[in-house]
C-alpha cells in the first residue's frame, strides 16, 4: 500500500545509473518499499541533518529526506559507503 510519494533528485537518479546493474535492482526496490514505510527496520537518522536518514543495501547507502505532512519521500543520493556521507 502506497503512502507516501516518490521524489528523485537529478543527481541521485544519475548516481544509480553508475552502479553495477546487480546493485540497481536491489536498490530500487528499497526505494519503491520505502513508500509503504519510510521507517524500515535498518533505518538510521543522519546527525546534525534534520528530515534526513539513509538506509544499507549491501555497499551502498540510500540517503532521503522524509516530509511527513506532505506525505513525499526526497531521494537525494544513492552511494557507495565510503562516499555516501561527505556532504552531511
Amino acid at each position: 500500500m502506497k503512502i507516501y510519494h516518490l521524489k528523485w533528485r537529478k543527481s541521485a537518479e544519475k548516481e544509480l545509473t553508475k552502479i553495477p546493474n546487480e546493485a540497481q535492482a536491489i536498490v530500487t526496490f528499497k526505494i519503491e518499499t520505502l513508500t509503504a514505510n519510510p521507517f524500515p527496520q535498518n533505518v538510521r537518522k543522519l546527525k546534525g541533518a534534520e528530515f534526513f536518514y539513509r538506509i544499507r543495501v549491501g555497499d551502498y547507502r540510500i540517503i532521503y529526506q522524509v516530509l511527513a505532512k506532505e506525505k513525499l519521500i526526497i531521494i537525494t543520493n544513492i552511494r557507495h559507503r565510503k562516499d555516501a556521507y561527505k556532504d552531511y
